[in-house]
């Protein structure tokens, strides 16, 4: 079983390696993201974020968007792939969120990738068409699509607790 617990600071850069090396999973089926810093160096708060392993090999980067708790980023570097961490790192953050008083998780992805939209959905998420996001999920779509991340097509998926 792999253990989950909040990141500590100086384990930052070291997971900004492994969503580079979980993005980079994604040329296989054409995605390449802009240069840049990743999720994770941009939050530069432990506090938000979730990891597998010690030293850690996966994370779950969490916030609050519309009063809800939602998944900004869920990364497991790929040498660790395919051994239901990201599964155990999804419901350590539904517990999170149960526990915080929310509602529901929700959290952007893309449509048609496998280990995207259709592997949440077998986890209890549902696609939300447009009239159901909120003022802060309709302007973290712009913000993505603004950055460059919307290189297939996205969705906005919530899981109600």
């Amino acid at each position: 079983m792999t253990d989950v617990r909040w990141a500590n600071a100086g384990e930052l850069p070291g997971l900004a390696e492994i969503e580079v090396a979980a993005d980079g999973v994604f040329a296989q089926v054409g995605i390449t993201f802009p240069p840049g810093t990743t999720m994770v160096e941009e939050a530069g708060d432990p506090s938000r974020v979730l990891v597998a392993g010690d030293p850690p090999f996966g994370f779950a980067m969490v916030g609050w968007v519309d009063g809800q708790v939602h998944l900004d980023q869920l990364a497991v570097h790929p040498a660790h792939g395919r051994r239901g961490v990201g599964g155990i790192l999804l419901e350590a953050v539904c517990e999170y969120a149960l526990g915080e008083g929310a509602a529901a998780v929700t959290l952007t992805t893309f449509r048609d990738v496998p280990w995207n939209a259709p592997w949440y959905a077998r986890r209890g998420f549902a696609v939300l068409g447009e009239e159901e996001w909120g003022p802060e999920l309709a302007a973290l779509v712009v913000h993505e699509r603004e950055l460059g991340i919307e290189p297939a097509p996205r969705v906005v998926m919530r899981r109600l607790l």
